[in-house]
């Protein structure tokens, strides 16, 4: 019998000072049975940096053809594309062709920087990419904040990211790793 997914329900209020964005949303995250606290709480960064009310969750981890996250304008076109962790080059590269505009959201410490190194290069040369690394520490950080319902705050401000609930708050500091 297949395990199903576990359903998380956030309700996150994300103040994006960096582009002038204040929204309140309610997230409901589907975490794959093999998908730890850990991702799931970067899936769930990975939408308030690049919230928008057209950015959705896919199906993820149980789907080849899609990214994690992704936005489509109305025509259909796919204006964002969000991968996590340590993706295939040759994805990310096929991506860049579809997308307008194509994130990868890079975290798992020592396994995260091999990534980088092995396809750093050839990832350079797409112009619509960009390529964020997140702290390991910061990453279990957010992890310690998941529960099965969460109200969250989340403040942007000069590349800086506070989430939090009224108990506790977790800096995050995401790296570009093309700059």
């Amino acid at each position: 019998m297949a395990l199903k997914a576990t359903v998380f329900r956030a309700q996150v209020q994300i103040s994006d000072m960096d582009r002038h964005y204040y929204e309140s949303h309610a997230l409901t995250i589907a975490r794959h049975p093999s998908e730890t606290d850990e991702r799931m709480m970067v899936r769930l960064l990975a939408f308030c940096l690049y919230a928008d009310p057209r950015l959705t969750f896919t199906k993820g981890v149980s789907a080849d053809d899609e990214p994690d996250l992704w936005q489509h304008s109305l025509t259909g076109e796919i204006e964002r594309w969000i991968e996590l962790g340590h993706p295939d080059e040759r994805r990310i590269r096929q991506a860049c062709g579809r997308a307008r505009e194509v994130i990868v959201i890079n975290y798992g410490g020592r396994a995260a920087d091999l990534w980088w190194e092995q396809n750093g290069e050839s990832l350079r040369r797409q112009r619509n990419l960009r390529v964020w690394s997140i702290a390991t520490p910061e990453v279990r950080a957010l992890a310690a904040l998941a529960e099965r319902s969460m109200d969250l705050n989340c403040t942007i401000e000069g590349g800086q990211v506070w989430i939090g609930t009224d108990q506790l708050t977790v800096a995050v500091t995401p790296t570009d790793r093309l700059a």
